[in-house]
């Protein structure tokens, strides 16, 4: 069985596993207020399109979007499990997230990651995201980094 990533809800088994997975990591990296991450029963709330990549039946990595009035989407909860990383599983992930934004007529992806997501930040920016100051919601926070890239 090849790569394939669906959709499906934040709160199916394997999602819920690859989001705690992330929050562990995310927990000795950041202080609380510094943690934008939305947890899974707000990720249902804010209507997010989640999706988790999977491997030979094996869920590997995760991602969500939430379309912002037409305007932008964001990325949420991108995460692909430690052994698979390096693997070329998170930009496939990326891409689909983008191509699921596009599909939803909006050309614009944006996101906040912390500063201490190398590998995240890596990809981003080779991907074509440039950084920006806080949007929506956010406000400064010298634990994070804000992101856009226009969809063509």
């Amino acid at each position: 069985m090849p790569q394939v990533v669906t959709q499906e809800r934040p709160d199916s088994a394997d999602a819920t596993a690859l989001i705690t997975e992330l929050d562990a990591q995310l927990d000795v990296l950041y202080p609380d207020e510094s943690r934008h991450g939305y947890s899974v029963d707000k990720l249902i709330a804010q209507g997010v399109a989640f999706f988790v990549l999977r491997d030979d039946g094996v869920p590997v990595g995760c991602g969500g979007v939430q379309i912002f009035g037409g305007r932008y989407g964001e990325i949420k909860r991108m995460y692909v499990r430690e052994p698979f990383r390096g693997r070329g599983y998170a930009k496939r992930i990326l891409n689909h997230l983008e191509d699921y934004t596009l599909a939803q007529g909006v050309d614009r992806v944006r996101l906040e990651t912390g500063i201490h997501q190398l590998a995240a930040i890596a990809l981003y920016e080779r991907a074509g995201f440039e950084s920006i100051p806080p949007f929506g919601e956010y406000v400064d926070d010298p634990n994070s980094r804000f992101y856009e890239k226009v969809l063509r």
